[in-house]
């Protein structure tokens, strides 16, 4: 729901996205739907830049996520459908007869077939990199209204014949004679037949993510209790936010051949005891790693609308968000595979100028709860910074009263192309919710990157 009149008074969102880590600054109008009041709050210094356009966010929507199954934009924004400049999605498993989601998703949601779309793919922050690319953009002057979002469909991921079967089957396309595709077809063997299934491990390493985890968390003295009560944190205040109807990115699906969903269906609250009950996942038997502290596969689609603020104005929208500036950094993928919010966060801040004190709203992905436990142990830690980072103090810890207060990752779920739209709009909403004027977002992603 858009009001038609400017706001003169804009908080700013720094968001940070990191492993990869995408390192944002945003800035969010004090502009409230009817269901929420508004918040004064006190004015910080503009982030804005001279000669530069200045960047906005007007609206992000997304489906329910839901544990491993458009037009809402469209539809909340009532955009004209050949008002979008150009089209970028995210996605991370790609399905080879839509290589181009992208395309695909913009022509079925009935934009106009003259638009440009691409896709593009940085695993976890594949939306985030769709979102930066749009604003590198408009930025340019190529554009001046860019849809980016992301989507992955983890319930029925594209599998692979072998290797060896693939092969044969391509030497069969080309055979000429029916006793060459005879002789082929005598050449297959049981074992050709195995079918290669997509892993969640880094192929440089060759180690699954929560494997990697859990090596992290027992280097920092994560403890198998602290990642529990994060888990559980994370799931409760998600309930509480869902049940308050904070979660209005939200748009209703209908799931072909399914019902209509309208809500978030990993939201699972537990107990201290019930957590304790579950089994490592990764290491056995002494792991910490459980499948109730990791998040979850996930299926589900994301989405926002940017634009120059010239442009949007003229529509008569009233941005959510100015985009000011992002940072991508990477690192060791075998050791320091998920600690790129570390290293991120204090490069966004100095080159926005600002401090973790000067943070009202905190967003980061979450992975692993070891992984979040294990990134604030070293963001805490004088010796982390001098030995690895090159620093002289610490970066510093987000305060929890501003961190992931409306649940995250391990709650809600985490579309590995969709996560970063979904970081980036529940920052705007927080800041207008909370009174706060700038938000930062980390995000990690495989690789050892961050954005």
């Amino acid at each position: 729901h858009l009001t038609r009149n400017r706001t003169d008074c804009c908080p700013d969102l720094v968001a940070s996205y990191s492993y990869g880590v995408v390192l944002f600054t945003f800035v969010f109008p004090l502009t409230l739907s009817v269901s929420v009041s508004p918040v004064q709050t006190k004015s910080k210094k503009t982030l804005a830049k001279p000669g530069v356009k200045n960047i906005v966010l007007v609206d992000g929507v997304r489906t329910p996520f839901l544990t491993s199954g458009t037009t809402g934009l469209l539809h909340r924004t009532s955009l004209p459908k050949d008002a979008v400049d150009y089209v970028i999605y995210g996605t991370v498993i790609q399905e080879v007869k839509t290589s181009n989601v992208a395309r695909e998703a913009s022509l079925g949601a009935g934009f106009s077939d003259k638009i440009p779309c691409h896709t593009v793919t940085m695993a976890c922050i594949s939306s985030n990199v769709a979102m930066t690319t749009g604003a590198g953009m408009i930025a340019a002057g190529q554009c001046d209204a860019i849809v980016a979002g992301g989507v992955e469909f983890m319930s029925d991921v594209p599998i692979r014949h072998s290797r060896k079967m693939r092969k044969t089957m391509l030497a069969l396309n080309r055979a000429k004679t029916l006793g060459q595709r005879l002789s082929l077809i005598g050449s297959i063997r049981m074992a050709h037949l195995t079918p290669e299934l997509p892993a969640v491990a880094e192929f440089s390493t060759a180690e699954t993510m929560g494997h990697s985890a859990d090596r992290l968390a027992a280097a920092f003295g994560v403890s198998r209790l602290e990642q529990d009560e994060f888990a559980l944190r994370s799931h409760t205040l998600a309930k509480q936010a869902q049940d308050s109807g904070l979660l209005s990115d939200v748009i209703s699906f209908k799931v072909p051949g399914r019902d209509m969903v309208s809500k978030d269906n990993g939201i699972r609250p537990s107990s201290m005891e019930q957590l304790a009950k579950l089994k490592p996942a990764f290491i056995k038997p002494h792991g910490t790693v459980t499948a109730a502290n990791s998040s979850f596969l996930t299926d589900g689609a994301s989405a926002v609308l940017i634009m120059s603020e010239e442009k949007a104005l003229a529509m008569g929208y009233k941005p959510k968000a100015y985009l000011r500036d992002f940072v991508y950094v990477s690192q060791d993928p075998k050791d320091q595979l998920l600690l790129g919010p570390t290293y991120g966060t204090p490069k966004v801040l100095e080159r926005a100028g600002l401090t973790m004190n000067d943070i009202d709203v905190f967003e980061f992905h979450e992975a692993f709860a070891g992984q979040i436990m294990a990134n604030l142990k070293a963001m805490d830690s004088d010796w982390f910074a001098q030995t690895y980072m090159g620093r002289k103090t610490k970066v510093g810890t987000p305060p929890m009263e501003k961190f992931n207060l409306w649940g995250g990752s391990l709650s809600l779920g985490h579309p590995f192309g969709a996560t970063g739209c979904r970081l980036v709009t529940t920052v705007a909403h927080r800041l207008q919710k909370e009174g706060g004027q700038y938000g930062l977002v980390a995000a990690c992603a495989a690789g050892g990157q961050v954005t």
